[in-house]
């Protein structure tokens, strides 16, 4: 699928994820391949692409990853399933102080744009219950703060708690982005009372037509895409599944293929099946405008040195997407 003037940035991408090492449920299928599906999403238009921390040793991988290619960066923190690890560590305090030490090393690097993954889930609380979540949630936003860094936010059916965290905290934290969004209007609008909280959309926000609905009342400037890969893939059986325009040649990964997606397995192409969906279902045209506005936000967000370049281009294409 060659790319045409489209510009994005995936701001979601697991590749610390063990299925991008080729291993699913354990077996060995095929080669480890992140530079193949590199080549696929620059091929796809993707710009640069986010690679999601979720524990310390991840944010730690995350970072070497992103050091492979000028166009990745990386998040560093520890996702609401996650956060035990302070405790288990046997030293909450060290362990948070560890995580800050890779933060500002990653941030000398260039490298590390959000503190995150972090929030709350309460679809999982069999991994970690929600007082620990709640703790530990509010525990990195002194994290952001400390190295002035935008906040990469989960929120999983857990919106009134977090929606209270973030009241309290949010002269703490410069900016941040609600990813994975699959809440409803009445969480989304929550969520858009805050002027620097951004909705990232992926596959799983795009699944019914409920959440289609909920997702055309997200406005265009406060709106961001990833893929979340290799997970929250868009489906056949999605409502939004019409919409998709861009397709890839796809085999399963007991055959494996360098120069074909892995059925099964979402991977940072897929962000313009994205796209295409928030486009289509909000009545959008021209999605290399959508794709402009979508990319300048990304950049306000995360890459505020680059805004200039980017105002240009929104400047040269007119900025009317709705």
């Amino acid at each position: 699928m060659a790319s045409s003037s489209l510009r994005m940035i995936d701001i979601a991408v697991n590749f610390t994820d063990s299925m991008f090492k080729g291993i699913y449920n354990g077996r060995q299928c095929h080669v480890a391949d992140i530079p193949a599906v590199l080549t696929r999403a620059w091929t796809a238009g993707v710009d640069r692409i986010i690679v999601t921390g979720g524990s310390l040793e991840e944010s730690k991988e995350a970072l070497a990853i992103a050091e492979t290619d000028g166009r990745l960066f990386c998040t560093v923190g520890v996702h609401p399933t996650r956060c035990k690890e302070f405790e288990e560590s046997g030293s909450p305090e060290g362990h948070f102080q560890a995580l800050l030490s890779l933060a500002k090393e990653g941030v000398e690097k260039g490298k590390v744009v959000a503190i995150g993954e972090c929030g709350l889930d309460y679809d999982r609380l069999h991994f970690c219950p929600s007082e620990i979540q709640k703790k530990y949630f509010e525990k990195q936003f002194e994290l952001a703060e400390a190295v002035k860094l935008p906040m990469f936010l989960h929120m999983r059916a857990a919106a009134e708690d977090f929606y209270s965290i973030l009241v309290q905290n949010r002269d703490r934290f410069i900016a941040g982005v609600a990813h994975s969004f699959t809440g409803s209007a009445e969480d989304r609008d929550k969520l858009l009372q805050f002027d620097n909280l951004f909705i990232g959309v992926n596959g799983c926000s795009l699944k019914t037509a409920e959440n289609l609905e909920v997702v055309r009342g997200i406005p265009v400037d406060r709106m961001m895409i990833e893929t979340d890969s290799p997970y929250c893939e868009i489906k056949n059986t999605h409502s939004g599944i019409n919409f998709v325009k861009s397709t890839w040649s796809s085999k399963k990964k007991e055959k494996y293929d360098r120069d074909c997606t892995v059925k099964g397995r979402n991977e940072p192409c897929f962000v313009r099946q994205v796209l295409e969906v928030v486009a289509g279902c909000k009545g959008i045209g021209d999605t290399d405008q959508l794709s402009n506005t979508l990319y300048h936000n990304t950049c306000r967000i995360f890459f505020p040195h680059d805004l200039d370049s980017v105002a240009d281009t929104l400047l040269a294409g007119g900025h009317n997407a709705q």
